[in-house]
């Protein structure tokens, strides 16, 4: 069967959703990131990460200003519509077009977006822009096998779980194994309904609070 590759490489474009609006990273988020990554929590959660929490504003406009010449990683903030201030970001990387593979990482969501319905539109629209704007056929989701709340978290979104790359890399001086999860195309069309019957406002009480669990499967 001849399969074709996917479209094209992604480029730096706002995807807007219901709550969150991803805008390429850019100077003018530097000081709600910071924000987002100076609290008490955030060394823990920068844990699994590849880099430190930063240390200062500085040193996150640096970062930002690295990234601006990358487009593997392609790096977006997530922004709340509701106050226009960047809670967190996530990025496109390990971008195969020829192959139609593309993964969604390097994800710090501070205490705003994390656990919240921004987080989960964040993913979706990652997801609906990689299987149907750039033609991909699969989309990864990989983290360190210890991170037992991330690995739930893929399997909440719908991604399936492939199995343990055993001493895959040498992160912040440990050793890490990386558990692998995917989502192909053709699974797509039932994972996408599930997220939109999540993400209905009617889903949601008066205090923000789901009625309905995600299921996408």
């Amino acid at each position: 069967m001849t399969v074709s590759p996917a479209l094209g490489r992604p480029q730096r474009t706002v995807l807007e959703g219901r709550y969150v609006r991803l805008e390429p990273i850019g100077p003018e988020h530097a000081a709600d990131l910071w924000a987002a990554s100076s609290d008490p929590g955030a060394a823990e959660r920068y844990r699994y990460l590849f880099s430190h929490a930063p240390a200062s504003l500085a040193e996150v406009e640096a970062r930002i200003h690295q990234s601006l010449g990358e487009d593997d990683p392609l790096a977006f903030a997530v922004v709340d519509r509701a106050t226009g201030r960047a809670g967190g970001q996530q990025s496109l990387m390990r971008i195969v077009p020829e192959h139609g593979v593309i993964e969604i990482g390097a994800i710090y969501w501070g205490p705003d977006v994390a656990r919240t319905r921004l987080a989960t539109e964040a993913l979706y629209l990652f997801a609906k822009h990689s299987f149907e704007d750039l033609g991909y056929r699969r989309f990864e989701w990989k983290c360190n096998n210890e991170n037992a709340p991330s690995k739930r978290a893929a399997e909440r979104f719908g991604f399936t779980f492939e199995g343990v790359f055993r001493q895959h890399m040498i992160i912040k001086g440990e050793n890490r194994d990386t558990a692998w999860f995917s989502m192909l195309n053709s699974e797509w069309p039932l994972r996408k309904a599930g997220f939109l019957r999540w993400l209905d406002e009617a889903n949601f009480d008066a205090e923000g609070n789901q009625k309905t669990p995600l299921s996408v499967r």
